[in-house]
């Protein structure tokens, strides 16, 4: 007993911070923006862009290797030629951009078509960080160019070094097609406008007539010529112009070698976009010490987790992927203010778009509560917001509603954010929301396909009537009417867990009566879920999936796994199956409706087998390479998995209140948690000990592979032995 009391006065030191797990290198210098950002495939890759913000950033900014839309972004590690540097708000390779414009300096002649103006890349003359971009290139002519940038949440502070006997040109994009967008000139203050009105989604949401991405450029040499464009069109000396494919230019005197540029921007209006640069890049402010700002921004967020008995590899790989999880969803209100795409109005207070919520509500929203506490609660805010403006919680907003992708998964972020203890935000208002998704079906009957073209409704719960009247999605009524069912069922179960807690019992007990719906679909004959005509009888055994087939959906009960295993014929033979889904190659780490697999051993009391299966899914899906990451990275959804796994327990189901236990992928590990609290995770035997089935919180044995979410938000130390 002395022993163990002895053990733990030292375990308190360390998490009071008598031990230092800091390595030599910050933990900001092991992250590789490059990660990620390429592929064997034109689309199934980690879809990663090395972007520069401040953590959430409102707009991104980053070099463009090709021309982003919808399925492409604007950067990709292998591409050969760089075709100028764009302010984006593209948040993942499936959606597309909106408010956006391009800039590249140019020297001698302009030049304004993609092919034109690119030039080689060289990827040794590329730096890339998450506060910092610099690259040295050679245009079409020879010439020696240099661009830099760094940038804050909403502004960009730009370098271009331009060779001292040549003109000096700086290439403007304002809109390229559709909505367009407008640029004036104002040579008097050194100063350019831009404001951009595209969407590269806006028919798969309503008609907003106020919708702008605006940019305010302040530079720091005047212009000894300038110029608009429309089309091929060049009009020199004219300050202002409107249209679908319009720009400018600017030229400074020959000589000129250094010129910066100071952006803010904004979805309210160029004075709005002024003030925003005034906050963030006032004119006080070098470019220097706004990088070192940015910076230190990054570290102190990086710093919250330090490990020990990382390789570098390792160490980079953990690092990007936190730094991954700390852009979205990303910051939409200016200091008080924002503009909503849902009404097209603008709002006092604070605001967050961008959630890839079919993804993310698995491990990037549980990753925030536990590493970014105190923006969870504004968050839920913003999404309660756009219920408020727009008649319902959105699927996907980019940022507004798209229709994409099924479940109305704002359900399981909302209730497993209460359930979990975070609750400064009008509490009844997100329960009516995620109540009317459950019991009010859509307008429209149709079989709603993804990405269906916005009629004037809005997608919610496609599907829910016949759900509501049979107990399941019809696969002659709609789409996807398996992979619906469960995930609709999986919704009713967090959305009942919220109500049970408020007091709305019979809204309980509906609830979590249908989320067991899919009973209704598991056909025990095949031993897998499978798709019903609404007449009752079965439909194609390989039909009705999204993103996934019989195999993946056959394991996604994550909200009465007990049941799942009684179905599929007892604990036995559901570990059995499960093991055929990992060893015969069903199970796709590349896409997320399989991520909880590995977890799902828990509850069968097979730690074992769970601690088998992690290190081998970790060693095979991420690497430290541009091509590192098998799937799209979906908002911070395939990193979150990651980190969950590293630290050696995962959110298994949602508002359930507990995480399943794994295997840590590192020796030790320290979390800085909210109100100064500290987590320290110890697994010493690691590598040398095929399995860690001990697993202590705070010196006392835990019984079962599960621990509180609430203890571990409390810290402490939990400690995985051999025996």
């Amino acid at each position: 007993m002395k022993f163990q009391l002895a053990i733990w006065g030292i375990v308190c030191c360390v998490l009071a911070g008598g031990v230092s797990l800091v390595k030599a290198q910050s933990s900001i210098d092991y992250v590789n923006m490059f990660i990620g950002s390429t592929g064997s495939h034109n689309t199934e890759y980690g879809g990663t862009t090395p972007a520069v913000s401040e953590p959430f950033g409102m707009t991104q900014w980053c070099a463009a290797t090709r021309i982003n839309g919808i399925s492409r972004t604007a950067y990709n590690y292998n591409d050969t030629h760089l075709l100028g540097f764009v302010a984006t708000h593209q948040p993942a390779i499936w959606m597309g951009d909106y408010g956006f414009f391009t800039l590249m300096p140019q020297v001698g002649i302009l030049n304004l078509e993609p092919e034109k103006r690119a030039v080689k890349i060289d990827h040794a003359q590329e730096i890339a960080t998450p506060y910092y971009y610099k690259i040295s290139y050679n245009d079409v002519q020879g010439h020696a160019l240099k661009t830099e940038f760094t940038a804050t949440s909403r502004c960009s502070f730009f370098r271009f070094n331009y060779p001292s006997t040549e003109k000096a040109i700086l290439f403007l994009e304002a809109g390229r097609e559709k909505e367009g967008g407008s640029i004036e000139i104002l040579p008097d203050k050194q100063e350019i406008r831009i404001c951009n009105k595209e969407r590269h989604d806006s028919h798969l949401g309503p008609r907003l007539y106020n919708f702008k991405g605006c940019y305010v450029l302040k530079f720091s040499r005047p212009f000894s010529q300038y110029g608009t464009w429309n089309e091929d069109r060049v009009s020199k000396m004219q300050s202002k112009e409107e249209g679908a494919h319009v720009g400018g230019y600017i030229e400074f005197e020959p000589g000129t070698e250094v010129v910066e540029v100071r952006i803010g921007s904004s979805f309210i209006d160029f004075e709005q976009a002024s003030e925003n640069l005034e906050k963030e890049i006032p004119t006080s402010v070098s470019f220097e010490q706004t990088k070192k700002k940015v910076k230190a921004v990054w570290k102190s967020n990086l710093d919250k987790i330090q490990i020990k008995g990382a390789t570098d590899d390792d160490a980079t790989i953990f690092y990007t992927a936190f730094f991954r999880t700390m852009q979205y969803p990303r910051e939409f209100s200016e200091y008080g203010r924002y503009y909503s795409p849902f009404d097209d109005k603008i709002h006092k207070g604070i605001s967050y778009n961008a959630y890839s919520l079919w993804d993310t509500f698995r491990a990037q929203h549980p990753w925030l509560q536990l590493t970014q506490s105190q923006r969870v609660d504004d968050m839920i805010t913003a999404l309660i917001q756009m219920y408020n403006e727009g008649g319902w919680l959105p699927k996907w907003p980019n940022p507004s509603y798209t229709n994409i992708m099924i479940g109305t998964h704002a359900d399981a972020v909302i209730a497993d954010a209460y359930v979990n203890g975070f609750r400064n935000y009008d509490v009844e208002k997100a329960y009516e929301a995620i109540r009317k998704d459950a019991f009010q079906a859509p307008r429209d009957d149709y079989r709603w396909g993804d990405r269906h073209y916005w009629n004037g409704s809005y997608e919610a719960r496609g599907g829910l009537k016949e759900y509501l009247d049979l107990g399941y999605v019809a696969a002659d009524k709609t789409t996807e009417s398996v992979s619906r069912t469960l995930e609709f069922a999986m919704d009713d179960y967090c959305v009942a867990q919220m109500a049970k807690k408020l007091g709305h019992e019979e809204d309980y007990h509906i609830l979590m009566k249908r989320s067991r719906n899919y009973l209704n679909l598991y056909n025990p004959q095949t031993g897998f879920f499978q798709a019903r005509h609404s007449n009752g009888s079965w439909a194609d055994i390989e039909e009705g999936f999204t993103e996934g087939g019989r195999w993946t959906y056959r394991f996604c009960v994550m909200q009465n796994i007990p049941d799942l295993i009684h179905l599929l014929g007892g604990e036995d033979v559901f570990c059995k199956e499960l093991d055929k889904n990992f060893d015969e190659g069903h199970y796709r780490h590349d896409n997320e409706p399989g991520h909880h697999f590995a977890y799902l051993y828990d509850c069968c009391g097979k730690l074992d087998k769970v601690q088998n299966r992690i290190p081998m899914i970790i060693k095979q899906h991420y690497k430290n390479k541009p091509d590192g990451l098998s799937g799209n990275d979906d908002c911070g959804q395939m990193s979150a998995w990651y980190l969950f796994s590293s630290l050696g327990f995962y959110p298994l189901t949602p508002a359930s209140g507990e995480y399943a236990l794994g295997i840590p992928h590192f020796k030790e590990i320290i979390l800085q948690l909210r109100d100064g609290k500290k987590l320290l995770i110890k697994a010493p035997e690691l590598n040398k000990k095929d399995y860690l089935l001990r697993v202590y919180w705070n010196g006392k044995l835990l019984e079962k592979p599960f621990i509180s979410i609430q203890d571990i938000f409390k810290g402490g130390v939990l400690e995985f032995c051999s025996e």
